[in-house]
């Protein structure tokens, strides 16, 4: 199974909650699968989608779902520790980990070697990490969101892309319409 298959049997799951999709093809799934004003695509900002995400639940009351990749929590490691002691239990971060950059033509990732995620995860002290394997992610998604205790998830999956048009919506936009829901949410 690989990452746009997760995502796809993930949306009935998640799309009454907030999310923040990573960078990439990731976001560009998420958009043809399921656009609608409660995801945030990032467009431009390779490791943050967990670092937004993580200041979106503080913020605010609404679950958010942080859709990651390896390859960008390989870029901002210190996203973990930041989540670890900063306790948002409305955040649940979805690392789909391909052991590769699939946005940039699949080259290897360490988390595809020697790197473990979730012994990163728990060594820097998140308290409530689970692997799974691609097939499980439906059933982990929906025990995390019942359990309204901060979560991290690795998934582990094939590595491989399906052909998905490009978000031609302005990232202004994508911020706006996103905010505004969140603040009808919150109100």
């Amino acid at each position: 199974m690989i990452r746009s298959e997760i995502i796809k049997n993930l949306i009935p799951v998640i799309s009454d909650h907030f999310v923040i999709c990573n960078i990439g093809l990731p976001s560009q799934e998420m958009h043809m699968m399921d656009d609608q004003a409660t995801n945030f695509y990032m467009l431009g900002t390779m490791g943050l989608s967990s670092s937004i995400g993580l200041g979106v639940a503080l913020a605010q009351k609404q679950t958010v779902i942080s859709i990651d990749g390896d390859g960008s929590v390989l870029t901002n490691l210190g996203t973990l520790p930041t989540i670890a002691n900063n306790v948002a239990d409305n955040f649940i971060l979805l690392i789909i980990d391909n052991g590769s950059y699939g946005s940039t033509g699949d080259q290897p990732t360490y988390a595809g070697k020697k790197t473990s995620l979730t012994a990163v995860a728990s060594a820097c002290g998140c308290e409530n990490v689970i692997e799974c394997q691609a097939e499980d992610a439906v059933e982990v998604m929906k025990n995390a969101i019942d359990s309204k205790k901060m979560t991290v998830i690795v998934c582990k999956c094939e590595s491989g892309n399906i052909p998905v048009p490009v978000i031609t919506m302005d990232p202004v936009v994508i911020k706006h319409r996103f905010m505004t829901e969140l603040a009808k949410r919150n109100a």
